[in-house]
């Protein structure tokens, strides 16, 4: 049974919200942070990527986390930030063009985590979760939230859309670059707060979609914390946003390479028709966030589209009934016989000839990066359906690395929870 926890949070302070709201953390270099923070004093990646104000110091420096949590208290003590009286639970909206995702934002018991209660499909890698943990430490407050999702019946993501659907206006709105927008409503309904956490707790499970280090590290406070005999209840819990899991989307997560290895264009096409049939796919369009098989492929076949030398083709492999839920990945199979077996990439983490780009990018950012020269050749993946990453979790075995994409992503700054 899932456990949810009202939280005190703190937010914007009246008109504040527009420029406090940030991307995560994670989706920007310190360059790039650093530039948003220019043009933008009151940016929240102030708190979340203090490093960008710090060029002259290593990422790991004790000074960079002391610099979040002033800045973070400066914003506190000036009334940009300001924290509820009571523990709430919070609804964040965010509207699209063409869909409105509605989550419930809340606090998460560590020992869920711990338990695996909150399931996971992916690995972390030791030196990300070092250092949101050292930064959760520092500033006493988890300041982006982990995406959850949840199995849902119909009664719980319903309710939710009601309940932002009966307020006139959010208590927050931000307006964001990308043409969404992002609305927070404070849930301060007794009778409310009760019947929400009560259909929660008729969920097994809920799985992370999105902050699989945020999760990590706030267990790793939690830990310390208590080994440090100053825990207290709220250390022991982190800030989550929960999804349906039929509310949400994934895309493919694109693969860039850097060279051929040596072989010549046709030679690796050749080498690749060993385990597909490769043909040329003709002009795609380059607007969509993934190319759709074409009609008459069968299915359960496995789907990759490769751009080339100007050229997209269209790469099928039969269906591997044998395999196992995670060997039966389109990615699996792309990283066994192509990226490994012809291109001799054995770590999908760390080799710098691989590199990603999130399936929230069109097709054209994709061909482009090609067409530039910067890499030769690219793989566009089919998205995974959400019940696969679900049916993974349940089982405890873990997805290839940068298996998904999904939205929606959240912004930081509009909700944080402190450990005190």
């Amino acid at each position: 049974m899932v456990e949810i926890y009202r939280f005190a949070a703190v937010r914007p302070g009246k008109n504040a919200a527009q420029e406090i709201a940030s991307v995560p953390y994670d989706v920007v270099t310190a360059p790039e942070a650093a530039l948003c923070i220019r043009e933008n004093p009151d940016s929240f990646l102030r708190v979340s990527r203090p490093d960008a104000e710090l060029p002259d110091l290593a990422p790991d420096d004790d000074r960079v986390y002391a610099r979040a949590r002033e800045n973070f208290q400066r914003m506190l003590d000036s009334g940009r930030l300001e924290r509820d009286r009571v523990p709430s639970l919070y609804i964040y909206r965010v509207i699209g063009p063409d869909i409105v995702y509605c989550g419930l934002a809340c606090c998460l018991s560590t020992t869920d985590y711990e338990e695996n209660t909150i399931r996971k499909h992916e690995l972390t890698r030791y030196d990300k979760e070092e250092d949101r943990t050292r930064h959760i430490d520092a500033v006493n407050a988890h300041t982006g939230p982990v995406v959850l999702l949840y199995r849902n019946g119909g009664d719980i993501s319903g309710l939710l859309e009601s309940i932002a659907a009966g307020r006139a206006v959010p208590d927050t709105e931000v307006r964001w670059t990308d043409g969404t927008v992002h609305q927070v409503f404070c849930i301060d309904d007794a009778g409310t707060l009760s019947r929400v956490e009560a259909l929660f707790r008729g969920i097994d499970a809920l799985y992370i979609a999105d902050g699989h280090h945020r999760a990590k590290s706030a267990t790793n406070v939690a830990a310390r914390r208590q080994d440090r005999g100053t825990a207290t209840g709220e250390s022991k819990r982190f800030l989550g946003v929960l999804f349906a899991h039929d509310g949400v989307r994934i895309h493919g997560y694109s693969r860039l390479v850097t060279d051929l290895g040596g072989l010549a264009p046709g030679e690796f096409i050749e080498r690749l028709g060993r385990y597909y049939d490769v043909s040329p796919c003709g002009p795609v369009d380059v607007n969509r966030f993934h190319i759709p098989a074409r009609e008459g492929v069968p299915a359960g076949c496995h789907v990759v589209h490769m751009y080339l030398g100007g050229i997209w083709y269209e790469c099928v492999s039969p269906a591997l009934p044998d395999a196992g839920i995670i060997e039966s990945l389109d990615v699996s199979i792309l990283q066994k016989e192509v990226l490994l077996g012809i291109l001799g990439i054995s770590d999908p983490r760390g080799d710098s000839r691989l590199q990603y780009l999130g399936g929230a990018h069109p097709i054209a950012d994709l061909q482009a990066r090609v067409d530039s020269g910067e890499f030769v050749v690219a793989f566009a993946m089919q998205p995974v359906q959400v019940e696969t990453v679900l049916d993974i979790a349940d089982t405890g075995v873990i997805m290839p690395p940068k298996s998904t994409w999904f939205e929606p992503k959240l912004l930081s700054g509009l909700l944080v929870h402190t450990l005190d």
